[in-house]
């Protein structure tokens, strides 16, 4: 598992570097490899990749990560209670691109292992995982698009996943405080055990795989439009949102700071730059009222 996670990770920071220097830019990939050394209360270590300033994404930020520790944290017991203060094992790779085109959407995709047990016990090991869209400005094309390559990936390990995981998607990518969806969604999953051993792993390395086709030709399709500022600041209000949910709300964000994990890395999903507006509407029948009039309310895409 850590050996293909490995490998993804350079398998996608290569293809956004493709875009980037075909695209002009000469920035490339921060490569950060850390270590949680024995003595703290999470050990173990990673490979933050990180781009900023592209030319085509303002941050791009690619993590894997495999630690251990003492106690499982409370975000990871919702559903597992007997595993309460288990040690434990993760392992996974998460990213989040923020694009400089306020028209190419925001892509968040994760996949993950843990692995936890009290002593003397045999140990309890589930998956979790998916990918979300949240565009700016919304196109139906690249919503459906992105939910059918979702859709193809989780089909032959049943018919039952993509509608349970689009589902999932829904209601976890929302933001209670605002009732408010983050963006259109995608898949999600957690706590996953279901296909025994070797079918839970395929299903998540299928969802991992289909990540680049579900997002680049998204990319493809929009990074050329024209933007101004009216656009910009309308991308920095809903990052604003994005900012939101993965501080209040996201497990992922929380299992990270409460084991005691690496700060700058669990962070490297905030945009660059993201603002907030008092009471703010968008004028009716405007591009950025189409947003929440057609888009944020979960639909079937396909």
């Amino acid at each position: 598992m850590r050996g293909y996670l490995v490998a993804l990770q350079q398998r996608i920071v290569s293809a956004l570097e493709a875009i980037e220097s075909a695209a002009g830019g000469d920035v490339a990939f921060v490569t950060d490899p850390w270590t949680k050394p024995a003595g703290e209360a999470l050990q173990g270590e990673g490979i933050t990749r990180i781009l900023e300033g592209g030319a085509v994404f303002e941050r791009a930020g690619c993590g894997f990560s495999h630690v251990r520790g003492a106690r499982l944290p409370p975000s990871a017991t919702e559903h597992r209670p007997q595993l309460a203060g288990a040690p434990f094992e993760a392992m996974g790779l998460s990213l989040v691109f923020h694009p400089r085109n306020p028209f190419v959407p925001t892509v968040h995709m994760n996949v993950r292992m843990i692995s936890a047990g009290h002593p003397g016990e045999e140990p309890t090991r589930w998956y979790g995982g998916g990918m979300d869209l949240t565009p700016v400005y919304g196109f139906a094309e690249d919503a459906v698009h992105f939910h059918t390559v979702c859709r193809n990936a989780l089909q032959p390990y049943g018919d039952d996943k993509y509608p349970r995981f689009k589902a999932w998607c829904d209601r976890y990518f929302f933001l209670k405080h605002r009732q408010e969806a983050r963006g259109i969604g995608g898949i999600f999953f957690d706590d996953f055990a279901e296909l025994g051993e070797v079918g839970d792993r395929a299903m998540v390395e299928s969802v991992a795989d289909a990540f680049l086709p579900a997002y680049l030709p998204i990319v493809a399709r929009r990074q050329h439009l024209p933007w101004g500022e009216r656009e910009t600041e309308f991308q920095r209000y809903r990052r604003g949102r994005y900012v939101e949910f993965n501080l209040v709300w996201d497990r992922g964000t929380h299992f990270g700071l409460q084991s005691g994990g690496r700060t700058e890395s669990i962070l490297l999903s905030m945009p660059p730059m993201a603002a907030w507006r008092y009471q703010y509407q968008s004028q009716p029948g405007s591009p950025e009222a189409a947003l929440a009039e057609s888009f944020l309310a979960p639909r079937d895409w396909i």
